[in-house]
């Protein structure tokens, strides 16, 4: 990954986490590190404890290769030459124990994935065919899924993520969670969101208004004559039937007389079977099972009389009538016409057509009552928000005072005795976060100006701001594991100690802070100090290794970061006392 892609990465990644605080209070720590097979890493595992951690190591030791390894278990993107040479997989895990944090629940039952408080699990593995897999405790996930939930659980706070004090929506995210009013800016925004929809249902009604009030005329002339063809539901098929029966109407007055005059003529079929009914019932006098016989003949003789008298009605009804004939291909040719004109299929459609023009003008109609029930409702939105929004902007006022005092407090401790930092909260239009816009000015020196602090703050400066505001949020807020890489860049002697004293303040009450750094200062504060180191084997192939050091090392150790390579009895004698010193 390039330079500034990293920027951005990890500078999202930071926003997304700081925002995240708004919502809970809760504690993470990063238990146990296995990392296989990754650039020069063949295999490392480690176990972490709370509180404050260092690690050390020499330039190009490979810090920056664990740091990544780390990253890619953040959702950052894969580059498969991390995998090391001569594998074809690589694998990163870590454990988090998440025991304190029970909100954490909601996020693994939300997407379906078993929770163990104690020993959460974040996989991601590597091959070299180019496949990239993520899992959380053992099930496969996508990478979106992973890296939300890994920013919930690390930071890793690099120089780059300083850029990070230049975004409005941070440093208003920063009093925020100062402020401590999650649930009511949870409210405005809930309050918010109904104002915008109903604004936005209040520009989309001005348009059809706008649109239908253009196409008037045209749309009154359409009602007006399908209105005029007084539609029918099922007219046209009625129609159609009756125009089939009256332009065949000889053939089939022809065909029901025949048939009635076989049922009814001398000798016909009524006649015959009225005979056969009276032979039947004769033979049932003397023959039992003639009497069911003579009952069903009795039965058929009624229907077919029956029968006979509704097709000699039907032949008297049917009859050739031109003008009627006429009168219904009219309808019919009318209908088809206006089928045709709108495109549609049947008398349904039109009808359904001419109810959705009806409605469009009756939208033209009744306009002006429309438009100003729901301007009426825009505004009562407006005015909730804006007054949920001026409460926000009191506390937010009153926290802005609570971040200066501290900060001023906190800089001049890191070697600023000139400071003066200013949160400036100045009105803006509505949006999702309230009505404030927020800066912060400083300066460094008695008689300059306050300024933006992107214009005016030095790296360095930055540095020790951005480390003070996550010691000020540190007490208001649980945050999750911190990873510090190298924030002591331009630091030394007494500044350092500071900035440790602070990184070590963070640490307690069961928070976990890791600092990776060069100064002797830092390492000396640590709880638990670990050394990142390189080893080189007979064929030359070089690896990165990493250890926890003891007592003993740890001495060794702080005295070459004081002295060199050449360990010196002072040196020693001086690391001896900075972790004396680091006890008090």
């Amino acid at each position: 990954m390039s330079r500034q892609a990293y920027s951005l990465a990890t500078t999202q990644h930071l926003k997304t986490t700081i925002l995240n605080y708004l919502n809970a209070s809760i504690l993470h720590m990063l238990t146990h590190l296995y990392i296989r097979n990754f650039t020069l890493i063949d295999e490392l595992d480690m176990t972490f404890g709370d509180g404050f951690s260092v690690i050390t190591g020499e330039t190009g030791a490979g810090k920056s290769i664990i740091l990544g390894a780390i990253g890619l278990l953040l959702g950052q993107r894969a580059d498969l030459k991390a995998i090391k040479a001569g594998t074809d997989r690589c694998t990163i895990e870590a454990h988090f124990d998440l025991s304190q944090a029970a909100m954490d629940e909601h996020f693994f039952n939300d997407n379906e994935l078993d929770f163990d408080p104690s020993d959460t699990i974040l996989r991601r593995e590597l091959s070299a065919n180019g496949k990239s897999r993520s899992f959380i405790n053992d099930t496969p996930v996508a990478l979106l899924l992973m890296r939300q939930l890994g920013e919930r659980l690390i930071d890793i706070h690099s120089q780059h993520q300083n850029l990070l004090l230049q975004t409005e929506d941070f440093q208003l995210s920063v009093v925020d969670i100062i402020a401590s009013h999650a649930p009511a800016l949870a409210e405005y925004r809930t309050a918010y969101a109904r104002w915008q929809s109903a604004a936005k249902e209040l520009e989309v009604l001005k348009q059809r208004i706008q649109q239908s009030t253009a196409d008037a005329d045209f749309l009154r002339y359409q009602v007006d004559e399908l209105e005029t063809a007084r539609l029918q539901v099922d007219e046209q098929e009625q129609l159609e039937a009756d125009r089939q029966t009256m332009s065949h109407a000889e053939d089939i007055k022809a065909s029901l007389y025949a048939t009635t005059q076989l049922l009814n003529d001398d000798g016909g079929i009524l006649e015959r079977l009225k005979t056969a009914a009276a032979h039947t019932e004769e033979a049932s006098h003397v023959y039992a099972p003639a009497e069911e016989l003579s009952e069903r003949m009795e039965s058929c003789l009624i229907e077919l009389k029956d029968l006979a008298s509704e097709l000699d009605n039907h032949a008297e009804r049917v009859d050739f009538d031109p003008s009627a004939l006429e009168e219904v291909n009219n309808r019919l040719d009318t209908i088809y016409h206006l089928q045709q004109k709108y495109h549609l299929n049947n008398n349904t459609e039109l009808l359904t057509h001419l109810a959705h023009l009806q409605e469009q003008l009756s939208l033209i109609d009744n306009s002006d009552e429309q438009l100003r029930l729901l301007e009426e409702q825009v505004q009562a939105h407006g005015d909730i928000c804006r007054r949920q929004a001026e409460a926000l902007t009191a506390a937010r006022i009153t926290a802005a005072r609570k971040v200066e005092k501290e900060m001023a407090a906190r800089l001049t401790q890191l070697g600023m005795p000139n400071v003066r930092f200013e949160v400036q909260i100045t009105p803006r239009p509505l949006s999702a976060d309230g009505a404030d816009k927020v800066a912060f000015l400083f300066t460094a020196n008695r008689n300059a100006p306050l300024m933006p602090l992107s214009q005016v703050a030095s790296g360095g400066e930055t540095a020790r701001v951005m480390l003070s505001l996550k010691a000020m949020l540190s007490h208001a807020v649980h945050l999750p594991t911190i990873i510090f890489d190298e924030i002591d860049t331009g630091v030394s002697g007494q500044m350092a100690e500071r900035m440790a004293r602070i990184m070590r303040e963070m640490g307690r009450e069961g928070r976990q802070v890791i600092a990776i750094t060069h100064l002797p200062q830092i390492a000396a504060m640590g709880k638990t100090h670990y050394r990142v180191y390189k080893t080189e084997d007979t064929s030359g192939t070089t690896t990165t290794r990493m250890q926890q050091l003891s007592a003993d090392e740890r001495v060794a150790e702080i005295a070459q970061m004081l002295s060199g390579s050449s360990i010196s009895r002072e040196a020693q004698d001086n690391a001896r006392v900075l972790l004396q010193a680091a006890e008090e």
